[in-house]
């Protein structure tokens, strides 16, 4: 019987963790396209998730997002921080956020929600990544997936941690 508590309560300890907005792939190579498959598990508190933000990180251009069935896809275009060279062009502005809107995703529903882009050579190799992810509900309830760790601190010791990815050295023949 201790056992069985003793694993319930890591379960229900980690229960929270597995909560959160996560991407289904956790790292990538520099260098090269990343298909981000961004995994919402629930609503907000009792209420169907209807718009979901996603924002597009500085060095990761290119975005194109995947349409949902039911949804309405926006594309929000922005200036780059700097020009960055895409296959030979140079390109200094893109999309910036990405918004899937007036969709019903149910609390006790899951979806995902998902975009490709180019992860520029200059982002730091070893570090992680992160896209802040907003979930929007009615009656102005929402779920702010937007905390990045400071220095020493890790998703785990946060609350509402922006989804991330760790980066990788560009691999050879990409």
């Amino acid at each position: 019987m201790k056992a069985y508590l003793a694993a319930s309560a890591i379960i229900l300890a980690t229960s929270p963790a597995l909560a959160h907005v996560s991407l289904e792939t956790s790292e990538a190579p520099v260098g090269s396209t990343y298909k981000a498959v961004f995994r919402v598990p629930h609503g907000c508190e009792g209420k169907p998730t209807n718009v979901v933000r996603v924002q597009i990180p500085e060095g990761v251009i290119s975005v194109k997002p995947q349409p949902k069935p039911g949804w309405t896809l926006e594309k929000v275009r922005g200036a780059y921080g700097q020009s960055y060279d895409y296959y030979g062009t140079p390109t200094s502005e893109g999309v910036k956020e990405v918004i899937w809107s007036g969709g019903n995703l149910g609390d006790d529903e899951y979806d995902e929600f998902v975009l490709r882009g180019y992860l520029t050579p200059g982002l730091p190799v070893g570090q992680t990544l992160y896209f802040p992810v907003v979930q929007e509900c009615p009656e102005g309830a929402a779920e702010r997936w937007i905390e990045i760790p400071a220095e020493g601190q890790s998703s785990d010791d946060l609350e509402l941690p922006a989804p991330g990815i760790k980066l990788l050295e560009k691999t050879s023949g990409h």
